[in-house]
């Protein structure tokens, strides 16, 4: 009688650790998906702020306007918080990323999981780290009239 409740719990148990392993790669792109929602709002925040900063620097070089510092500086802020945003972003998926595999390894090593699959560099990670140098850049450039941006 022992031997058939066997056979009946290693498929279970199999199918148990199959479907453990596909909720870590929909945990993964889940966090994937958060840190590209971080990058949408940081790229607007940079958009708009080098947007507004320039708009208002060729109107003071053009004459048309004389004192252009406050919304040069809100340009510059909405910068600043861009990037801020970005650089939260990026520290809360590399930590969450690092628990996760963490976990995923302990898993594993008890016989829970059988951790086939990779964990491949996170395309939204390069993305993102490229975005905050874009930002630096940016600031850079608004900052001391210097850089590829000018």
């Amino acid at each position: 009688m022992a031997e058939p409740t066997n056979l009946v719990a290693k498929p279970a148990d199999e199918l148990a650790a199959r479907r453990t392993g596909m909720a870590f790669q929909r945990t993964r792109m889940s966090a994937d998906r958060t840190l590209m929602a971080v990058m949408r709002t940081s790229l607007s925040l940079i958009g708009f702020g080098f947007t507004i900063f320039q708009f208002f620097q060729k109107l003071t070089q053009t004459g048309s306007i004389t004192h252009d510092h406050a919304a040069r500086r809100f340009g510059m802020a909405l910068v600043v918080l861009g990037i801020t945003m970005l650089v939260g972003g990026i520290w809360y998926h590399v930590s969450y990323m690092t628990e996760l595999r963490r976990m995923r390894a302990a898993m594993k090593a008890e016989g829970i999981l059988f951790a086939q699959s990779k964990f491949p560099v996170s395309l939204s990670l390069l993305t993102a780290v490229l975005l905050l140098v874009l930002g630096v850049l940016a600031i850079a450039s608004m900052a001391f009239d210097v850089g590829p941006l000018d």
